[in-house]
């Protein structure tokens, strides 16, 4: 099992000495953390090559967890999109053995439908056995029929910090991943996170070791505070390489 310990996006504050000097944006990075979850593919389609490229340009250890687009979460707001996803399918897979979980992130006002939401997750499952992972943002997705529905799609719930409810900050759904989308608090996307609150998740993070394979990232990218609480976590959870892969029993 594993915990990965990355960032929304690969962009990092200049002043910060943890990244090599020398190669793209992408390449730094990954000389530093091992994951990194590709959020510009919300707003805009990118092309199977430059996937592909992005994948060449990593270690082989990298991963990638790539976020769908909103066309298929907010605009069709999980219907009628089926050429959306096989689209979307097909382009990711140019990450090949990189890519991770895929990330489908639900519109603040879209409500638990269950046959609406059946239907989109058989036609998923359907076309791809991807890990996925699922954040709804709606109260009514946090429910046991909610929560069986997607363990018996074998999709995870994301655990969120702020949490919409209290469930939400805690993984639901299929055993086995579990991720978690830390946005920043108070200010979402602005707050850097206070020593504390990352040593508490860095010890939740190590119970959590041989159980499941665990992601954390952080989306509070806007002054670049996401880095820097990747790093301080990743030190916090005593990870001297980023990591942590757990021995399989003799």
């Amino acid at each position: 099992m594993t915990i990965r310990i990355g960032t929304a996006g690969w962009s990092f504050p200049r002043a910060l000495e943890a990244f090599p000097a020398n190669g793209t944006g992408l390449e730094r990075y990954a000389a530093v953390f091992d994951c990194v979850e590709i959020n510009s593919s919300f707003y805009r389609p990118h092309q199977r090559k430059t996937y592909e490229r992005w994948a060449a340009g990593t270690p082989e250890a990298f991963r990638f967890a790539v976020k769908a687009p909103r066309t298929i979460t907010h605009e069709q707001r999980l219907h009628a999109c089926d050429d959306l996803v096989a689209r979307f399918l097909d382009e990711t897979d140019g990450l090949g053995a990189r890519r991770g979980p895929l990330l489908i992130q639900l519109p603040p006002s879209l409500r638990f439908d269950a046959d609406a939401a059946e239907r989109f997750l058989a036609d998923w499952r359907r076309r791809t056995d991807a890990a996925t992972v699922l954040e709804p943002r709606h109260a009514t997705w946090f429910s046991p029929e909610a929560e069986t529905l997607l363990a018996s799609f074998a999709v995870a719930r994301v655990a969120a910090d702020p949490a919409i409810v209290p469930r939400a900050a805690e993984p639901g759904g299929a055993p086995g991943l579990i991720y978690r989308r830390w946005h920043g608090s108070p200010v979402i996307y602005e707050s850097a996170y206070p020593p504390e609150a990352l040593e508490d998740l860095a010890t939740q993070l190590r119970s959590e070791i041989g159980s499941a394979e665990t992601w954390c990232i952080f989306d509070n990218t806007k002054f670049g505070a996401a880095t820097s609480d990747a790093l301080e976590l990743r030190r916090q959870a005593g990870a001297a390489r980023l990591s942590l892969v757990v021995p399989e029993s003799p």
